[in-house]
């Protein structure tokens, strides 16, 4: 299976199933849109940012249907000036390059450096879809077992409102 080991291993280790659809790269949600098998799941659009002074980090996941103003999203999310980060920002804290971030990434900051913050409404999702760090295939998994992995995986989170 494409994407990094880490991620199934650890999915493994949680006992979380996960459905598994490989398709062309797709490093931009729309590209990912293209290939998007709606049965019920959310596609996640995956947004990895830093502040001002480039002392904090944060992984914003939201329902891909919905656009992202990043002005509102500094307002919502109340960290400051934000702005996205650079490629070796991306790994250095998450372990993947532009285009393969996605909630599994969490996996590889073993410091637990990234704030994540996640949209209520994905709350309400039957499924979740995200790349296994790799942007040419995608993981279903259940909202459940989606609350599962952020309380396991030791960052400190946040469910808001994004839009």
């Amino acid at each position: 299976m494409r994407g990094q080991q880490q991620v199934y291993d650890y999915l493994d280790k949680l006992g979380i199933a996960f459905d598994y659809y490989e398709h062309p790269e797709a490093p931009t949600i729309e590209i990912a849109s293209q290939f998007y098998r709606g049965e019920g799941t959310v596609l996640c659009k995956n947004l990895f940012f830093r502040n001002h002074k480039g002392d904090k980090h944060y992984l914003v996941i939201m329902d891909a249907r919905h656009s992202m103003n990043i002005h509102d999203i500094e307002h919502r999310l109340h960290q400051g000036k934000l702005s996205f980060a650079s490629p070796q920002r991306m790994m250095k804290y998450l372990g993947v390059m532009p285009g393969s971030v996605s909630l599994f990434t969490l996996v590889n900051d073993v410091e637990h450096a990234v704030i994540l913050f996640v949209d209520k409404r994905l709350l309400d999702a039957e499924k979740v879809s995200f790349h296994p760090n790799d942007n040419t295939a995608s993981l279903v998994i259940s909202r459940d077992n989606m609350l599962r992995f952020i309380e396991s995986v030791g960052n400190r989170y946040e469910f808001l409102d994004l839009y």
